[in-house]
Formats: structure tokens, C-alpha cells, sequence
């Protein structure tokens, strides 16, 4: 609603798209709305004869309003309403419906993007709480099993035996040639980087097939398990 494009409507047909538009708190080319929700309206002067308006041969301003209604906590409706006013004669041309549609397509695909950008933080976060979960039963375990050796008095052998088998168990190494670190779990995800050969990382999160990880350097990302081998 904020942008400054009038959707669905042009005045050449070389230009497309008709930019210019502002946004204004009220205009007189609709009568004051009474109903409930909140209104807001786009303008846009000087158009000559804009398409998708009923007989409009003369100069004037476009107008779009937007009555946005809350049904409940969940639901909004939006009605839209466009005009065009001649300059000169005051004659009112309602929209064919062209630009109603545009403008209610543009503002579905910019509340999708919305919606899809809180999902995409939601998971990155859920992401981290996990990998932050498993490093710190990771770490509760480690400091369990050292002091159950100290009480024990287990020999500098056997405790060098056990740290070796839990490093075996929560870190792994590129296989050669290398391997591709992935954004996400599925092989079309973006390359974050390409890690060498024998690269050594920590496993942060386990699946059947990915594993999530992270790097000497502390990049974090995705493997497929068959890129990775235990540590000799």
C-alpha cells in the first residue's frame, strides 16, 4: 500500500508501469468512509487517459483506497476501491477491476514473503537451540565421565582411551577429495563453502542421512553422512 506504483493500469503502452504514487492520510475523490477498520489511500496526479478505467479520455488523478477490517485474531480483510477523477470536468471513472486485483496480488505476495521470512528465523532459531542443546549435553557428559575416571583412579591410559572414543563419537572428517557445506539439509541447498579433505568438524545435530555441523573456524551447515568418516 505504501509503494509508489499504481498497479494494474499504465498510461503509454512503452511504460508499463505507473509510477509516482503517494500515500495520503484522505482525499475528496471518495466520500469519508463510516464503516469499520482502517483506511488508508494511494494517489497519483497528472495521468493522462489511464488504462482499465471505464471512458477515461482526459487528465486527472488516480485514487486507491484500502479498507483493512481485523476479523478475529487471526484473519484481516482488505477491500480495495480505485478511481479516476478528471481534472477538468470532475467526471469520476470507476476501475474495470484491473487495478484492484493487481494492487490485492501485490499485497498478498509482499504478506507471503513476510510470513515466509518469520518462518525461515522461527526454524533457523529452533536450528540453533538444538545444536546449542547437543553441545551442551555433549559437554555435561564429558564432565560426568571425568569425574567418574578421577573418583575411580583410572589410569592416564583409560582416560586418554575414553576421551578419544567420545571425540569418535561427536567428530568426523571430510572424506577426500572434500566436501561441499551446505545451508540446509537437502543436496539443492546453497554451498556455504567447500571444506578440504580431512577436514575435522563436531557433530552438532544428527539426522538419517544429513548431519549438522560445525567447522574448525566455527561456520556452521549441513553434510550428507556418506561425506564424512570417523577420525583414525
Amino acid at each position: 500500500m505504501e509503494d509508489q506504483i499504481i498497479h494494474g493500469t499504465h498510461v503509454f503502452d512503452k511504460e508499463p508501469t505507473l509510477t509516482g504514487a503517494t500515500a495520503v492520510a484522505s482525499t475528496p475523490m471518495f466520500e469519508p468512509w463510516t464503516g469499520p477498520g482502517r483506511v488508508f489511500y494511494k494517489i497519483r496526479k497528472d495521468v493522462i487517459a489511464p488504462r482499465h478505467f471505464r471512458e477515461s479520455e482526459d487528465m486527472g488523478t488516480i485514487a486507491v483506497r484500502y479498507v483493512v477490517t481485523s476479523e478475529g485474531e487471526v484473519h484481516t480483510r482488505i477491500r480495495i476501491d480505485a478511481v479516476f477523477v478528471e481534472t477538468a470536468h470532475r467526471r469520476l471513472h470507476p476501475s474495470d477491476g484491473t487495478v484492484e486485483s493487481s494492487e490485492f496480488k501485490v499485497i498478498q505476495e509482499h504478506l507471503q514473503a513476510i510470513q515466509f521470512a518469520a518462518q525461515e528465523a522461527a526454524d533457523a532459531k529452533r536450528r540453533l537451540e538444538s545444536a546449542e542443546l547437543v553441545r551442551q549435553t555433549v559437554i555435561r557428559q564429558r564432565e560426568d565421565e571425568t569425574t567418574r575416571l578421577a573418583a575411580a583412579q583410572s589410569s592416564v591410559q583409560d582416560l586418554e582411551q575414553r576421551i578419544n572414543a567420545m571425540r569418535h563419537e561427536v567428530e568426523r572428517r571430510a572424506k577426500a577429495p572434500g566436501a561441499d557445506l551446505k545451508a540446509a539439509p537437502f543436496r539443492a541447498a546453497a554451498n556455504v563453502k567447500t571444506l578440504a579433505a580431512y577436514t575435522e568438524v563436531v557433530i552438532m545435530i544428527v539426522t538419517p542421512h544429513w548431519y549438522g555441523v560445525e567447522t574448525p573456524d566455527g561456520q556452521r551447515g549441513w553434510m550428507r553422512a556418506d561425506q564424512l568418516e570417523t577420525l583414525p
